[in-house]
């Protein structure tokens, strides 16, 4: 692949750019603060779900986009409600593996340069 010929004429803006590739902002909706608990009982027998559907998603989400491990992704998401100051923990990662298997998750990979954002809601 060859090297672009387009002279840059605003260094202040392309400066801004590069620097904002590297931005990251996590939104996280109230509702999905209090359905972050399993609120349902699962049905069969044995001691209920202690994270719901959407807890064991949005980790799952977070692990495939930043190619964590599922401890890394535990200490991750502990480390974002930490700094959010949301009063919430996350699924250990043992929970994280079992209920793999039962939720089912799809996204892309954004394009590359492209702005990413992650809305967390309780949808």
């Amino acid at each position: 692949m060859s090297k672009s010929n387009r002279k840059i004429i605003n260094w202040k803006q392309y400066n801004d750019a590069l620097v904002n590739r590297g931005s990251l902002t996590f939104w996280l909706d109230e509702d999905a603060v209090g359905k972050w608990r399993c609120q349902e009982y699962h049905g069969g027998r044995g001691r209920g779900f202690e994270y719901s559907d959407s807890a064991i998603e949005t980790a799952l989400m977070l692990k495939g986009i930043f190619g964590l491990s599922l401890r890394a992704t535990e200490g991750f998401i502990n480390s974002l409600f930490e700094l959010m100051g949301v009063p919430l923990k996350s699924p250990d990662y043992s929970s994280i593996s079992k209920r793999a298997k039962t939720v089912e998750v799809k996204y892309r990979n954004p394009c590359r340069g492209s702005v990413a954002h992650l809305v967390i809601d309780a949808t």
